[in-house]
């Protein structure tokens, strides 16, 4: 009898964004609409996959499973994953799938394909503290939300230059209006930064207990990504960076905040297992 582990769910989610991004592709190529509903069923049969593969693998270390760099980049596409589901049905982006499928995809199968990321699985990580795994889960959602953001900053890139350069035809006929996307990316930006924020304050009602336990690295790179999108938010409601500008931004941030994840990851494997709750952003 096969043995249907964690990895072979995600192994088959992340065959379902890639069936997503290949179909967007061809459509793309051949300058047809492709089918909303069809991409819609693709990532979902993809998201029951991978949380599929996440709730088992949950079991096995006995908590939420961010524990290492494998499962918080697993961790990361679920959560853009689960937004696109309730954005993209609310507001009909079938090119929001395309797109999250290549994100899903890239992060699901990047992670797999990179054995070294996932050799220690440790379990219980965040010692039945219920709290403190909240943080964790919390903050990684929230980088899920960026990932999104960064999503829809590349769609409205595209708009804008499909607009400033009159190219309304082909695959740009299918681009969602330049103002629908700034009202969604502006929902995305705050959620993302109360959110982050939210996980940082948990976070410190716990670290203020026990000082000695704090990871330093860990505290300024969080804080400064925290930080990094609050500033262009502010900027943002002031009317100093919008439009293009604050979209290339959004990418950049998101860069960034994914480079600091295996940063984050790396250094906190060297924490003994009493304080792995530290591992997680």
């Amino acid at each position: 009898m096969p043995n249907f582990n964690d990895r072979f769910w995600l192994w088959c989610a992340g065959a379902c964004y890639l069936t997503g991004l290949v179909l967007g592709t061809v459509a793309v190529l051949r300058e047809r609409k492709q089918s909303r509903g069809l991409m819609y069923l693709i990532v979902v049969a993809g998201y029951l996959f991978q949380t599929t593969g996440l709730y088992l693998r949950g079991l096995e270390v006995k908590g939420c499973p961010i524990g290492n760099q494998f499962e918080i980049f697993q961790f990361t596409g679920w959560s853009a994953t689960t937004l696109y589901l309730v954005i993209g049905a609310t507001f009909r982006l079938s090119l929001l799938g395309y797109f999250t499928s290549m994100l899903s995809a890239a992060l699901s199968l990047v992670s797999l394909s990179m054995p070294a990321w996932d050799v220690s699985r440790r379990v219980n990580i965040f010692g039945g503290n219920a709290w403190i795994e909240f943080h964790a889960a919390l903050a990684l959602f929230s980088y899920g939300v960026f990932a999104l953001l960064a999503l829809t900053s590349i769609l409205f890139l595209l708009r804008h230059f499909s607009l400033k350069n009159k190219r309304l035809d082909g695959a740009f006929a299918f681009l969602p209006p330049i103002v629908d996307l700034d009202h969604i990316s502006f929902r995305l930006h705050v959620a993302g930064v109360l959110l982050l924020a939210a996980s940082l304050c948990v976070g410190a009602l716990w670290w203020l207990r026990a000082v000695e336990t704090v990871h330093s690295l860990k505290i300024v790179v969080t804080a400064a990504v925290w930080m990094a999108y609050a500033v262009a938010l502010g900027l943002r409601l002031r009317g100093v960076l919008l439009a293009k500008r604050l979209a290339w931004v959004c990418v950049a941030l998101f860069v960034a905040a994914l480079l600091s994840l295996s940063t984050v990851s790396s250094r906190s494997s060297e924490l003994p297992t009493s304080h792995a709750f530290l591992s997680s952003p």
